[in-house]
């Protein structure tokens, strides 16, 4: 899941770099949202990679304290 994650926000990332070369002509065309789309998405992302990092630790975790017998 996080492999998943990690690569849809490089995705974004790029996309982000892709477009500010074209700034001014997103600007020009009413399309300058199609960059902060990315930019966000890429920010929106690296949460998403913490929150699925934190999750998988905490589910391994519980796996490992229900796998020690309790005497």
């Amino acid at each position: 899941m996080v492999a998943t994650i990690t690569g849809g926000t490089i995705l974004w990332f790029v996309l982000f770099l892709v477009q500010l070369p074209f700034y001014g002509w997103f600007e020009d065309h009413g399309h300058l949202w199609w960059v902060w789309t990315c930019l966000a998405g890429a920010g929106l992302g690296l949460i998403g990679i913490w929150y699925v990092r934190k999750r998988d630790a905490a589910i391994k975790r519980d796996a490992a304290r229900e796998a020690v017998p309790v005497e």
